[in-house]
Order: structure tokens, then C-alpha cells, then sequence
């Protein structure tokens, strides 16, 4: 484990929450590293709003194939007593389920195809590896919020990377409505960062995974967010894909309907942002929530 770097997000040290300006490139540049996933558009799209949205982008043959994996995972008895499985608060239902890209042949060819991984690659201008990976499954009636947050925050407090140069793909398995606890995000968010206020529990993991409550911003500081921009849903048919940028602000709601919401959740980080020791932990994650092994995936396919 590398020493303590220059902390450039400071955040969880005392009782106060900032709003601070990104101190990193959105689209990272590399004379060296040359990938074409996304044309100009789309490039200048996700430097503003911080985030892109594909319907469609896998097949229904394919969504299906994954949807069929998924229903033998969570009904593994087993399995479930693992600390990849993540159980609702007050429920029995299955909340999310890590490290799915190591644990799972299907989901690792998912976690390399290159409809995914090359626009990452593209966007952080380097090879990547996978720093998460997981399925969150919002049940029906039974699915709880996931309030609003800056991943990087958490991901720069508690695994310790250093800068901003991480992605996120979540494809949605079912239909993603409006009103079954979509994700919503608030565009341009990405260029501010919410330093947080409080101390990071010993073992937060445990909780904050069920609920997070530590690392999560103020009302002042979303109302300001919110003033600067707006709300927006993505929302599409399975197989739609949502890359988004690690310090976007992003919650989703609970689901008091009868629609499941599932989707697959990558993180891709750049092999030149390695983890380093937490900045505002007293020790890293579990290697299931935040890879230590930063080998650089390559493009493949699906099938």
C-alpha cells in the first residue's frame, strides 16, 4: 500500500460541509491512449451533465441470459450467508450482491465487453480495472432508498483514490420507470465536489450498505446543487445502459410498487489511480467492496 498522497477532496473532518471545485479533468486526455466509443457528442454531453444514457445497448436475448443468472444467484442458500450478499433492512429480500465480475463467469465477460469497457477506457483515457462490481435488485414493495451521494466520496474517504478518474455502468435488467425507484441524477453536479461532515465509523461498510447516512450531503448543499441545474431520470427498457461520472450527485428513491428495478452496477478505475491508504477511514474496505488488484481488463464480448 502506497503512502498517504496529496489530499485534494477533504472531507469527514469536521462538523462543516463544503461545496469545493473539481480539481480533475472530466474527460482525461492521453496522447498515448487513443479510443473512439463515443463520438463528439456524446464526449461534450457527458463533460457537462456528467453523464450519458443508451437504450437498449444489449440485447433481450442477453438481458434475458443475465436475468436467468440472477434468479440463480439470489435463490443460492448458500451463497446468501456470504458478505457478498447484502440483505434489505428489515426485510429478507436480496438488496445488492458484490464482487460479481470475480465470483460469477457471466458477469466477468459482462464486466470486459467492450460496449462498456471502451467507453470507460475512452472517458479516463487509460486501461481500467474493476474497483466494483455488483447486481442491485430494488424488489418490488420492498426496496429501499439508496439516498442521495458522490460515490468518489465514499470511494476517496474509505478505499482511497485519490483523484477522479472513475466511471460507472449500470444496465438495467427490468424496465426502469419513473416510479419504481429509478436512479436520478443531478446533471452538472460532477464539477463540484460536497466535502461531508462527521468521522467515519469503524466497519461503515456494514451499515452504510444497507443504508448510508455518513458521507451523504447536506439539504443546503443539494438545494445549491439543484439551483445550478435541475433533476433528471434516465429511464428505459432493459438493456439500457447509464455511464456516469464517480462524482456526480445520484440517489434513487424506495420502490412501493409492483415493478422490480435490477440492474449491474461496474466500477472502472484507472490502473494510474490506484488506492492508496484511506483518507478518511481508519483502514480500507474489503477487497469485495474495493479491489486491491488493479490488473487492467481487456475488451472482449459478452458471447
Amino acid at each position: 500500500m502506497s503512502a498517504k498522497l496529496e489530499d485534494l477532496y477533504p472531507t469527514r473532518q469536521n462538523n462543516q460541509f463544503t461545496i469545493m471545485k473539481r480539481e480533475d479533468p472530466i474527460i482525461w486526455k492521453s496522447p498515448e491512449f487513443n479510443v473512439h466509443a463515443l463520438n463528439k457528442e456524446e464526449i461534450d454531453f457527458f463533460e457537462k451533465n456528467g453523464y450519458l444514457f443508451f437504450k437498449e445497448l444489449f440485447s433481450k436475448s442477453e438481458i434475458q441470459q443475465l436475468y436467468d443468472e440472477i434468479e440463480k444467484m439470489v435463490n443460492d442458500k448458500d451463497a446468501r450467508k456470504t458478505p457478498q450478499y447484502i440483505i434489505e433492512p428489515h426485510g429478507k429480500k436480496v438488496r445488492s450482491i458484490f464482487e460479481i465480475h470475480k465470483n460469477n463467469e457471466l458477469f466477468k465477460r459482462l464486466a470486459s465487453d467492450r460496449r462498456i469497457v471502451n467507453v470507460a477506457r475512452q472517458i479516463l483515457a487509460s486501461e481500467v480495472y474493476v474497483h466494483q462490481s455488483r447486481i442491485n435488485l430494488k424488489s418490488g414493495f420492498e426496496g429501499k432508498e439508496f439516498y442521495w451521494h458522490s460515490d468518489f466520496e465514499t470511494w476517496h474517504a474509505e478505499d482511497g483514490l485519490p483523484r477522479m478518474r472513475t466511471v460507472s455502468c449500470s444496465i438495467s435488467l427490468t424496465e426502469n420507470y419513473v416510479f419504481n425507484g429509478p436512479l436520478m441524477v443531478i446533471p452538472g453536479s460532477h464539477k463540484y465536489f460536497v466535502s461531508c461532515s462527521g468521522e467515519t465509523p469503524d466497519e461503515h461498510y456494514k451499515e452504510s450498505l444497507k443504508k448510508q447516512e455518513i458521507g451523504t450531503p447536506d439539504h443546503h448543499s443539494l438545494e445549491k446543487l439543484v439551483e445550478k441545474s435541475r433533476i433528471e431520470i434516465p429511464t428505459g427498457p432493459p438493456g439500457s445502459a447509464l455511464f456516469f461520472d464517480c462524482n456526480i450527485m445520484h440517489g434513487s428513491g424506495g420502490n412501493m410498487t409492483p415493478y422490480p428495478r435490477s440492474n449491474v452496477f461496474f466500477v472502472y478505475n484507472s490502473i494510474h489511480n490506484k488506492p492508496a491508504r484511506p483518507f478518511a477511514a481508519k483502514k480500507l474496505r474489503p477487497d469485495y467492496i474495493g479491489a486491491k488488484n488493479t490488473t487492467p481488463i481487456l475488451p472482449g464480448s459478452l458471447n
